[in-house]
């Protein structure tokens, strides 16, 4: 560490910004959130830069480098950090430990998605920049903070690893996950996602209520029919598969 600086000054820096960006776009509310990712030392050893407990109801978003947490991956130990770890810690270490690849492990309470959580509906996923987190999956309700909700999220992991991918937690909120070159660069592309997922549900919902209104006879993406109504009840996988890879630079 360089004299004068705190340990992982950039990250921590860079975490408490997307805690700041994240809040004022209203993607996430005063009933939390938490948001981690995966650095590594100059020896090779493995940390989590990871938001305190009460982010958002005590401190409304704006944090300081020295308020965010760096977390030893192997002992899940408290290094460094003013505030106190996330009681959600549970889910964020099971993303971890059961799939490697993720860099950035990214909750929050954006309201769009979360009308679709608490319908226990999947999110229908419409639009083009979307398209990358495939299926957007509502899995099983459990407690917030608790060993059942991570262990719902960890078996899903287990099923499917491929990333990125974004989870809807039934009443609880999202859960964004994501790959990188580095833990910033995975930040990065969790802000992008939970950004523009918001803007799909807010489209599949229009397009659902076009569909009762008679004016659309389908959940339409890149101008393809992907699936309908019966389709959503029914927990059909509606996303534009054979599109997926197409437009996106």
């Amino acid at each position: 560490m360089t004299k004068g600086r705190i340990l992982f000054e950039d990250e921590r820096k860079s975490l408490a910004k997307a805690v700041e960006l994240t809040y004022y776009r209203k993607n996430t509310n005063t009933a939390g959130g938490n948001f981690s990712f995966k650095t590594t030392d100059e020896n090779g050893k493995d940390y989590i830069i990871m938001t305190p407990s009460m982010m958002s109801e005590t401190y409304h978003g704006v944090l300081s480098a020295s308020q965010v947490l760096v977390v030893d991956l192997e002992t899940r130990e408290k290094v460094a950090g003013e505030g106190e770890v996330t009681r959600e810690i549970n889910m964020h270490f099971a993303c971890y430990e059961t799939n490697p690849e993720i860099k950035c492990v990214f909750h929050a309470h954006a309201p769009n998605a979360m009308f679709w959580a608490t319908s226990h509906l999947d999110m229908p996923n419409l639009t083009e920049a979307t398209q990358k987190v495939e299926y957007i999956k509502v899995l099983d309700f459990e407690p917030n903070t608790t060993p059942e909700l991570a262990a719902i999220v960890k078996g899903e992991l287990e099923q499917d690893s491929r990333l990125p991918k974004e989870y809807l937690l039934d009443s609880h909120g999202v859960l964004v996950l994501t790959p990188g070159l580095d833990g910033v660069e995975a930040l990065n592309k969790a802000l992008q996602i939970i950004d523009t997922v918001e803007w799909n549900a807010e489209i599949a919902y229009k397009q659902t209520i076009f569909q009762k209104l008679g004016i659309l006879d389908g959940f339409y993406s890149k101008g393809y029919k992907i699936g309908d109504i019966n389709d959503l009840v029914s927990h059909n996988e509606i996303w534009n598969k054979g599109k997926a890879d197409e437009g996106f630079e």
